[in-house]
């Protein structure tokens, strides 16, 4: 009899680990919203129920009798996952720690607590009520609990302040926005799966964004270039962070900001994958390591250690109005062999203040260094 496995989420970040999963010998079972879940059509079973639904999905999963539970890009699915898992004995986070690794405030607090080097901040539950006493402009408004650049906006000055705020609290489940001080510098982040507390480090990854006022990811390469004593450096904090915020099952993407004086600030951790492809397909096509099966296998208690098999170069980048130039290259995809998928899902290119605006994408893998598209010539 195939074990079975509980996915949470629907949408097409999801579909990678349905797919994988099937392709494991796993029976699937996806809870998700109907409207907008393209892995109805590729689960073998499907169930109607919004992921924020622990109860009703807790009582699906009982019934079905799952072996496993795992969502790879939702922040929002981690706190269902880590509920189903620690009330049915199964791999999971500890549930009592699943607010702080989806809550940018929490987190925060959970840093100063552990000495995680972090940006100074505060929280704006009401946006006539918050104190920047001692912040130095620029500063970075997010709402504390969404991802994708959704509500994210670099405040230059004091009369900006408030109506960036505003946004970021409409964008944010709870209604709560934080503030905190912008630091400069290189963006990158750090692929790891972690099994019995013990964490392996598969990747880092190179970020380009739109820049200010946005800061929306338009590129990710792998591996990094840094240099291999910044990476120990790196490592080093990423794997103390882990600990602090009780990171112990499954994979976890952490943002970090390096200065142009060395300094090395963590934005924040996800205790799951890295959304854009990045740990889907970008982290097995410069590794060889298969992180998706391992981040399946983790959930199910059948945890081998990364092999990483071979080194190349991945990336990915992502077309809008700001990057038109890549369209061609999308479009004639199969006269360059270091493309190995590309799409334009939206003809209509648009100027993108979150990820959910951008218009398309492209994926490469390459043997002999990053693949330069067009007029980028961005060499990190």
């Amino acid at each position: 009899m195939k074990k079975k496995i509980a996915i949470i989420g629907g949408s097409y970040l999801q579909l990678p680990a349905v797919l994988k999963a099937k392709e494991l010998g796993y029976e699937t079972h996806c809870f998700a919203w109907r409207e907008g879940s393209v892995c109805e059509e590729y689960a073998d079973n499907f169930y109607p129920i919004s992921i924020i639904e622990k109860n009703e999905i807790l009582k699906e999963c009982q019934r079905i009798g799952i072996d496993g539970i795992v969502s790879i890009a939702s922040d929002v699915a981690v706190l269902t996952v880590n509920y189903v898992a620690s009330h049915m004995g199964l791999v999971g986070n500890p549930d009592n720690y699943s607010e702080i690794t989806t809550n940018k405030y929490l987190m925060r607090q959970c840093f100063v607590k552990n000495n995680v080097p972090s940006p100074l901040f505060t929280v704006a539950e009401n946006d006539a009520e918050f104190s920047i006493a001692g912040f130095k402009y620029p500063l970075i408004v997010k709402p504390t609990d969404r991802s994708g650049s959704r509500g994210v906006e670099k405040v230059l000055t004091p009369t900006h302040l408030v109506a960036a705020v505003k946004r970021a609290q409409k964008e944010a489940f709870s209604g709560v926005a934080i503030i905190e001080e912008f630091v400069t510098g290189c963006e990158i982040s750090v692929e790891a799966i972690s099994f019995k507390g013990k964490h392996f480090i598969l990747q880092i990854t190179d970020k380009v964004t739109t820049g200010a006022p946005f800061f929306v990811e338009l590129e990710h390469h792998q591996p990094t270039s840094l240099p291999d004593a910044v990476k120990v450096r790196v490592y080093e904090i990423v794997l103390h962070a882990l600990d602090a915020l009780n990171i112990q099952y499954g994979a976890s993407h952490s943002e970090l900001k390096i200065t142009d004086n060395g300094d090395i600030k963590v934005v924040e951790i996800g205790a799951r994958m890295g959304g854009d492809f990045i740990g889907s397909n970008l982290v097995e096509l410069s590794t060889g390591y298969d992180y998706l099966a391992g981040t399946i296998k983790v959930a199910m208690g059948e945890f081998e250690e990364p092999q990483k098999r071979n080194c190349n170069y991945s990336g990915v980048y992502f077309l809008s109005k700001e990057c038109e130039h890549i369209l061609p290259y999308i479009e004639n995809a199969t006269f360059y062999p270091e493309i190995i998928q590309a799409e334009v899902t939206d003809h209509n290119l648009r100027n993108i203040q979150c990820s959910g605006d951008r218009s398309g994408y492209l994926i490469y893998k390459s043997a002999e260094g990053k693949f330069h598209v067009g007029n980028t010539k961005i060499d990190i």
